[in-house]
Formats: C-alpha cells, structure tokens, sequence
C-alpha cells in the first residue's frame, strides 16, 4: 500500500522524506520511533489505514527494535539497486576512493560532486 501511494506521489515525496527522516533524527543513529514515523506520513499525507500501517510497521520492524532503520524503509520502498546501477556506484566509489582507504571523507566528495 505504501509504495503504491509513494509511487502515485512522485520523487520529491521520496526525496521530502528523506530529508524528513534525517531531521527527525536527532541523534543521528539512522532509526527512527514508531511515533515519528506515523507523524512523516501526517506531514506528507500519505493516508495508510491503521491495520495497514500496523501490518507495514510488523514488516519493517523485523527486528521487534520498535525502531526502524531509514535504509530499510528506502529498501522496502524502492526495492535493491539492479546490477547495472550497482557496477555504475561501484565505479563512482572507486574514482573517489583513490587512496584506497575503504572509506571517503565528506570534504572529498564535495571537491568532485556538486548537486546543481
């Protein structure tokens, strides 16, 4: 039901969400409570009848934390990335990651990305 809804809203609801997620994520840990959840769907009207959204909250709270994971919300929205999109992030991450460190600092990416 929610990716039917997502799917008739567009990116920028996506994309609005995700910002969402990270205000509401004070503590920065990539989870966020039931309660902030049901409250991002409010915000953004995405209408899920209440045994629904408890049916999708069972679904993405596999781990019975009461806590869900923002990458596994976008996952179970969006599904895994297909191979071609994988090797394409894949070689990205290579020309970023030079020193082959496993890792790129944020002041690298912004010297080589910019989002206009």
């Amino acid at each position: 039901i929610l990716r039917e809804t997502l799917s008739k809203r567009g990116v920028r609801v996506i994309t609005g969400l995700g910002k969402y997620f990270q205000q509401v994520d004070k503590n920065r840990n990539g989870f966020l409570s039931q309660a902030d959840f049901k409250e991002a769907l409010k915000v953004f009207h995405l209408k899920i009848p209440e045994k629904d959204f408890e049916s999708l909250w069972l679904i993405l709270d596999d781990s019975k934390s009461d806590k869900v994971d923002c990458g596994e919300f976008t996952r179970a929205v969006f599904g895994e990335m297909n191979e071609y999109r994988k090797a394409f992030v894949r070689k990205a991450y290579m020309k970023l990651d030079f020193n082959k460190t496993g890792s790129i600092p944020l002041v690298d990416i912004r010297k080589f990305y910019c989002a206009k």
